[in-house]
Formats: structure tokens, sequence, C-alpha cells
């Protein structure tokens, strides 16, 4: 089950079930089974909480997975910063909600045991993000 939150941020008006069936679409066309996501959406100063206390991380991020995956059930938590997605949208030159998508499919990506550490792993990574997008944009 996929379920929203926010926290330190205004509400969003988005299309859950449409979103929860792209994700579990994703986590289908990659092998495995949906277990327990929460996405949570919060401010930059909620987020750099976390980031520095459970990742001794001390600047901002537009994302932090927790991968509580089981054998091939997909879990965790997905906290997404809605002050970057705002920024990155500008920056990037695109539209908020793409850009929103963009951050919750790396996160599901993550949990499916994908990395973005190298200069190879990045460019895996975004061609599942434009692959995933292409789905739901």
């Amino acid at each position: 089950m996929i379920r929203f939150y926010f926290e330190s941020t205004d509400s969003l008006d988005l299309k859950k079930t449409e979103i929860k069936n792209w994700l579990h679409q994703v986590i289908s066309d990659e092998s495995f089974e949906l277990g327990d996501i929460n996405i949570i959406m919060c401010s930059d100063e909620y987020l750099i909480s976390i980031n520095k206390e459970y990742l001794s991380h001390d600047y901002f991020t537009d994302i932090v997975t927790f991968n509580y995956c089981e054998g091939g059930k997909i879990s965790g938590d997905i906290f997404i910063s809605i002050d970057r997605i705002k920024e990155n949208s500008e920056n990037y030159s695109t539209n908020f909600t793409n850009e929103l998508y963009r951050v919750m499919v790396h996160g599901v990506l993550h949990l499916l045991k994908y990395n973005d550490k190298t200069e190879g792993e990045k460019k895996i990574m975004t061609s599942k993000e434009n692959q995933y997008l292409a789905m739901i944009s």
C-alpha cells in the first residue's frame, strides 16, 4: 500500500490514485511486489533534520529514502522536500508536477536496489526515471 503524508509543508492536491497505480506498475515491471511505502512530503528544514539525524549529512537534498524491503516485497519511507522540488523545477525548466513525479520514482528505484553513486549508476537511474515518467507524464 502506498500512503501520502505532509510534514511541515502545505498539503498538495495530488492525483493519489493515479500515482499509486503508476508506482505499483513500476514495482511490478521490475518483478517485485508492493509492500508498504510511505511518501512523506516536507519542508527543507524537516528533511535536513532527518538527513542530519539518521545519515549524518548536513546539507539540503530533495529526497531521503529509508529501505525496509524484505525479499521481493518493496517497502520504505520516502521523504521529499517540496522546497527542493520547487527550486529544481525552476533550475531544470520543468514543471513542478513532473519534477515531483521524477523524485517519487527516483525514491522507488532506490527501494528497487538502483543506486546513483557513480556516473554509470546515475545514467542507469536517469534512464529508468525517464522510462517510467513516460508512463504517467
